[in-house]
């Protein structure tokens, strides 16, 4: 009962850690519970399989946070408009057997190499999970340690140097050494070693926060220029209205949105992910002949010096197999088509500048590993509301070029907003500030959209780039470069948001850096493990 009590008190802290409703601070203690509930199997219980207890006591402890954290996506809905159960189980399921499956190898190394070894393992195993969540095809970092702070701004400004992953990392080391500090003094009861321990941990806790204090306070970077902007939110609703009306009307209306709170001089146009044309596509092969771009060419020559900036659905056609992307998926014998979840940035008597965007939802936007998992599951994920395709992507960010000002908007779609390396690739690709461009409509009024705005200001202080985001029903917000929001809308209302958004040039440390600290994670866990079966090695050469 002890064991599973402490495994619920790691549970309950870390969700009440948690964006946008919980207080960060819990986190620094959130897994201690949890560590000495594995240490009290380990060395103090009568289980005879004490691996399959720990495993299964913190995969209880996992589920519990992921479901209090991420329930909201039984927000989404299946086609019939009934709620998508397998949107929740899925991803909560799956995520918590894989945080579990981190905890465990900490728990065979730590009882293969001792205490403290294994906790140095811990960090860098969990680091390096993190890392590689971010990056695979079933990728979803919305639970990383270091997203904790979102709401903290003035307490990270220190992530334009680490970024988001050094967060995690300085809470994983502070949980480490409280669970280290109780452990020595449960061992030698030694005052003077609680002293110097404790003293360490408030260090380590308090230190990085009055840095960022002073960061914040002295944050005095010069803009390079200053651009005004009109962020549209048409609130389309994306189960009905998106399908079933006519793509000229939800053009209009999204016109008429632009034009009725166009007061003044607008330098920047920009509508939510997707926004256009409402069912199908849009031809890229045909954007100069297209009706819907060219009325939004159309509307900008009555607003000289501005550009239009949207999401889209967008497709093109291939007759060459030889020369399709493996993306593309086959419409008759002689014609693959391969879709795209697209930015443009339209302007009169210019190319329409495209992106496609890089980082896809899983099970919505793309199948993940489809030549591994498409002929063993077949149209299965078709039947639980997922894909049996997946969309075509750009290799590399770019950044929209604006011919009348200085401005070069980085066109960040939706779920990009969470990765913090991948969005540096648009800084360094020039970008001087960030335009998003999201559909938060799918989950209803949970937290779900609130938790991916909260997450958009670890983006701003990791590049020191000012964002403005245009979301379908909200929340729009102008966030500065410190991670403060300026402005922002009432979700589910169908507005427009103002902003004079500031350009900034520098590069930050963690522009050019990147997850250093992960790498370096990554590096560590490599020795550990070839430094146990060095170990190993030399164990049985001596047996022998």
């Amino acid at each position: 009962m002890k064991y599973i009590l402490l495994t619920l008190i790691s549970a309950m802290l870390l969700s009440v850690s948690w964006p946008t409703y919980g207080v960060p601070f819990f986190i620094f203690i959130a897994l201690v519970p949890l560590l000495m509930m594995e240490h009290g199997i380990s060395k103090f219980s009568a289980y005879k399989r004490k691996s399959w207890m720990v495993f299964g006591l913190s995969y209880l402890c996992f589920v519990v946070w992921n479901i209090v954290t991420t329930g909201w996506l039984y927000g989404a809905k299946n086609p019939d408009g009934s709620h998508s159960m397998m949107a929740v189980v899925f991803p909560v399921l799956v995520n918590s057997f894989l945080y579990s499956l981190v905890f465990q190898c900490y728990h065979w190394y730590k009882n293969a190499q001792g205490t403290y070894w294994g906790l140095g393992f811990l960090i860098a195993i969990w680091m390096s999970f993190e890392k590689f969540h971010l990056n695979w095809e079933l990728t979803w970092p919305w639970l990383n340690l270091g997203n904790v702070f979102s709401d903290y701004p003035k307490l990270i400004q220190w992530y334009d140097t680490l970024g988001a992953t050094g967060g995690s990392f300085w809470i994983l080391l502070v949980n480490v050494l409280i669970f280290y500090t109780i452990r020595t003094w449960e061992a030698g009861r030694k005052r003077r070693d609680l002293i110097r321990n404790v003293s360490i941990v408030s260090a380590l806790i308090i230190l990085p926060m009055v840095i960022s204090i002073i960061k914040y306070n002295n944050f005095n970077e010069k803009p390079s220029g200053q651009v005004n902007v009109l962020m549209l939110q048409p609130d389309l609703d994306p189960y009905a209205e998106k399908y079933s009306k006519d793509s000229l009307t939800i053009e209009n209306d999204l016109l008429t949105l632009a034009e009725s709170n166009s007061k003044g001089k607008i330098d920047y146009y920009i509508a939510p992910e997707t926004a256009l044309p409402g069912r199908g596509s849009i031809s890229e092969t045909a954007f100069e002949k297209s009706l819907l771009l060219n009325n939004i060419k159309g509307f900008l020559t009555k607003h000289p010096g501005a550009v239009f900036a949207t999401g889209i659905s967008s497709h093109r056609f291939y007759k060459n197999q030889e020369k399709m992307p493996k993306e593309a998926y086959q419409l008759n014998p002689d014609l693959w088509v391969e879709s795209y979840n697209t930015a443009i940035q339209v302007a009169p008597l210019e190319k329409v500048q495209v992106y496609h965007k890089g980082k896809l939802v899983p099970g919505v936007e793309i199948f993940p590993y489809i030549s591994v998992l498409k002929p063993l599951l077949g149209d299965a994920m078709l039947n639980l509301g997922g894909t049996v395709a997946s969309l075509g992507i750009d290799e590399e960010r770019k950044s929209f070029a604006n011919p009348y000002n200085k401005g070069r908007m980085a066109p960040v779609i939706c779920y990009e907003s969470i990765y913090g390396e991948f969005t540096t690739d648009y800084v360094k690709k020039g970008a001087n500030f960030m335009g998003i461009m999201t559909n938060d409509s799918w989950w209803g009024v949970t937290e779900g959209h609130k938790q991916l705005l909260s997450y958009a200001k670890l983006r701003a202080i990791e590049t020191r780039r000012e964002i403005a985001r245009a979301a379908n029903s909200g929340i729009s917000a102008h966030i500065n470069a410190k991670g403060e929001i300026v402005a922002d809308t009432f979700y589910g209302d169908k507005t427009a948001l103002f902003a004079k958004v500031n350009l900034y040039e520098t590069m930050t440390f963690y522009t050019r850096a990147g997850d250093l600290l992960s790498r370096f994670s990554i590096f560590a866990l490599g020795f550990l493990l070839f430094y146990f079966l060095i170990e190993k090695f030399r164990s049985k050469m001596k047996k022998a």
